[in-house]
């Protein structure tokens, strides 16, 4: 994933209600569970059915360092799917989505204006269409680039044309060089 798909995986990860599994055992049987079986949960992870299965019974307590990134990595992506769609919707339809960024903005204006991109930290709200359209990139497997457009087409038209009071001639704004980037909703 990229900066930005990595953002909205933070943000719904605070939606969380409840902790994800501590311990390796508890871990392993909520994939099992998920997955529907030990073969899909070896498969995921790299590891052998037999390793799963131990595991499970907790005849091996502490996983190898990489095995217990791995593991908590596929827990956390299917950690309380409902309060994660919920609030997806939430965003997408009456909240809208808040972006913190430090980048550099680069646009194209009318001749005689400074287009010189520079970086900024801006905070700002945009409205719901642009969560959905996020969302909807993020399920299609959009590239970073692609959800990076999306932000900036938001910026563009809440930030900088200000709903259309301001910047009328500025017909394209870039997003590049993110030194960081934080998304609620």
């Amino acid at each position: 994933m990229g900066i930005i798909g990595d953002g909205l995986e933070r943000a719904d990860r605070e939606a969380f209600t409840r902790p994800i599994p501590k311990s390796a055992g508890a871990q392993m049987r909520y994939l099992v569970k998920q997955l529907k079986g030990t073969r899909a949960a070896a498969e995921l992870l790299g590891v052998s059915q037999r390793t799963v299965e131990r595991y499970v019974k907790d005849q091996i307590r502490r996983p190898r360092a990489d095995l217990a990134q791995r593991m908590a990595d596929a827990v956390r992506a299917r950690w309380q799917p409902q309060v994660r769609r919920r609030r997806q919707q939430q965003a997408a339809s009456t909240g809208g989505i808040t972006v913190e960024t430090r980048a550099r903005f680069g646009y194209t204006a009318p001749i005689g204006t400074t287009d010189d991109g520079r970086f900024r930290r801006l905070t700002v709200h945009l409205p719901p269409a642009y969560a959905q359209r996020l969302f909807d990139a993020r399920d299609s497997g959009a590239s970073d680039q692609q959800m990076r457009g999306i932000i900036a087409d938001g910026f563009k038209e809440i930030y900088f044309q200000d709903g259309g009071a301001r910047a009328l001639g500025l017909s394209d704004v870039a997003l590049t060089d993110i030194d960081y980037l934080d998304l609620d909703y």
